[in-house]
This record gives structure tokens, sequence and C-alpha cells, in this order.
């Protein structure tokens, strides 16, 4: 059985994959707050005594950030992860830590077409690197490179780079982050879950569209972002359409950029929480226009495919799949092969 993690900031989700026909089978997974604990080994400790613990024959953790010799210090938890103690305290022989953008993009491969939304066609018959860029909690960005045979994913911090105005509203959303944040502005700023939030703080208190009190209320006692993305999706809320459009817009830019920065001839990956929660306005056009709008390269963005994944166990997919061939390299044995 392989055990695989998505940690986060705010959650830690755990899962329990197994291999039949070559095909990646779930078992289970769990969801943890993770404040509540003092560490992963904990939260992995209370998952496996859920139910009779299965053998584990490996596991791989994706984690927000840089892993460095195996290491991790978080940034929104006190928490320091390390394979080596990880592996020895747990008892899993083959244990990894890879950064949550590049179980993202080991677990595309795992994914069925109905897991996949497709906003651009492209030129489904090109090869080459593909990006990922995926808006959540925040926004991470990865690469998929290509090596001739198949694709490697490579993690970057593209998202905390410098965020770009490309019209006089953002100028202004830029003055007003600037303003707020008392300095720098990245993209994570704006194309993420706080970023749905100050683009409509900055709509409301800065551009004066109306805040009507049904919606002022809901904002105090729910989730702002999920209120946001419902009443924006179905335009009862001329604020709440417009965060969307902006942000789908911004989105759409960043990903443009990761295209050409990459040159992402195979295509962009959309992950995280938040697209497959507005498709309609994904679709609705201001995505895809901000992503072709790239002057003289206009042509290579056209004809590079975008896909929004739908699936959101798709970096616990990701994770497993990395375990198991990480393992079967080392140990000779594969699990994969032989379900087969």
């Amino acid at each position: 059985m392989i055990l695989a993690g998505d940690v986060g900031g705010t959650k830690v989700e755990l899962a329990l994959y197994g291999f039949e026909h070559g095909q990646l089978v779930h078992v289970r997974d769990t969801r943890f707050p993770a404040q509540e604990f003092h560490g992963l080994e904990e939260i992995v400790r209370s998952f496996l005594s859920e139910r009779e613990a299965p053998e584990i024959t490996a596991a791989c953790f994706g984690v927000p950030g840089p892993v460095r010799g195996g290491r991790l210090r978080l940034t929104n938890l006190p928490w320091v992860l390390d394979s080596r103690e990880l592996s020895t305290d747990l008892g899993i022989q083959h244990l990894f830590l890879i950064n949550d953008l590049e179980a993202n993009g080991y677990g595309i491969p795992e994914l069925k077409p109905e897991q996949i939304l497709t906003l651009n066609e492209g030129d489904p018959a090109a090869v080459g690197n593909r990006a990922l860029v995926s808006a959540g909690t925040g926004l991470g960005e990865g690469v998929l490179v290509w090596n001739g045979k198949t694709h490697v994913p490579m993690a970057s911090e593209g998202g905390h780079c410098d965020f770009a105005a490309r019209n006089g509203e953002e100028v202004e959303l830029l003055a007003y982050l600037r303003k707020k944040l008392e300095g720098r502005v990245s993209w994570e700023r704006v194309v993420s879950g706080q970023g749905v939030t100050n683009i409509y703080t900055f709509l409301r208190d800065v551009r004066g569209m109306e805040e009507p009190a049904w919606l002022k209320e809901r904002m105090a006692v729910e989730d702002p972002n999920a209120v946001i993305g419902e009443v924006g999706e179905l335009c009862t809320s001329e604020l709440c359409a417009k965060t969307l459009e902006m942000f789908v817009s911004a989105y759409g830019a960043e990903a443009g950029n990761m295209v050409l920065k990459v040159l992402a001839t195979g295509g962009m990956y959309l992950g995280g929480g938040i697209a497959p929660k507005i498709v309609k306005t994904m679709r609705g056009g201001a995505f895809m226009r901000a992503f072709t709008d790239k002057g003289r390269m206009t042509e290579l963005l056209v004809q590079a495919p975008v896909h929004i994944i739908l699936e959101s166990r798709c970096a616990l997919m990701g994770a497993a799949a990395f375990a198991e061939a990480r393992a079967a390299e080392i140990s000779g044995k594969s699990v994969r092969a032989a379900s087969r």
C-alpha cells in the first residue's frame, strides 16, 4: 500500500493507494486541520490508526516550498519536516518529500479524461514542455520538462515574482495593494484565494462598487471567497462578477507568461482549488483573452492547449505515483508492474 500526503498551511490530506492493472486505485483519505497537531508524524499516526494499519511499502508527501536535501521548514506552520527522520520514526523505509507542484505534475498522467476540462484545444499534437499554474490558498507554479520520452515535473516559486499591471485598472489595484501591504506586491497577492478578496475590497473601497446589505451579511458569516465565487458565477452581484472577471484575467496573463518563460508548447495545466469552482467565468473569455494577449508571441499562445484539472486529489495521486516509482528504482521491485 502507498501512503500519499498533500501538506498545506491549514490542512493536511492523507490517502492510501493501491494498484490494479497498472492503475492507481484510491482506498481511503482523510483531511486533518494542521493547526491542531504538533507535526506531520502525529497526523500520519492518527490516520493509520483509524482502521487496521496496512503495510506501507512507500510514502510521499507534497509540501509547500522548496525541499532541500529531504528537508523543509514550513512557512505557515511551526514544523520542520525531514524525510530521514520521518522514515525512521514511522518505520517506512521508502519515504519522500517533494514540492506540492511537483506532486501535481506527477499526478497529471494519472488523470482520466473526465478529470480534465479543456479551455483551449490549441494544437493537441504538439509536444514539448508543459507548464502548471495552481491558484488556491497560494499561487504555485511548476514546469513539466519534456526529455524526449516523458514529462519530468520541476517546482518553482514563480508565484512570488512581482505582479505586473497591464492596464489602468490593474495599475490602480497595484497602488492599492502596495499601500495595503506596505511595499512589494507579488502575483500571489492577486491570483490566489487572498487575491480574490484583495480584488473584491479594491473594487468596493477604491472603485466604489456597491456591496448590497445581503451580500455584506453573507461575507461576514461565511467564507468570503466561497461567497464571491458562488455569487459571481450566478451574476447576482455586479461586484462579485467583476471580482471574478478581474481575477481570471490576471490568472490568464500569468499563465501565458509561464508558457513564454518555459516555452510550454506541450500545453498549460491549471491546478488548485479555485478554477474548478468558477468554470463558467473561466470559460467566459477573459482568461483566454489575457492568456493569448502577448503581442508578437500571440500565435504561440493560441496554439498552446489549456486544461483545468478538475480532480481535487491530483497532488495525492502524484505523490503516490512518485513514491511507487522511486521505491521501485531503489528496491528493484515495482508494485505497479506487479499489478499488471
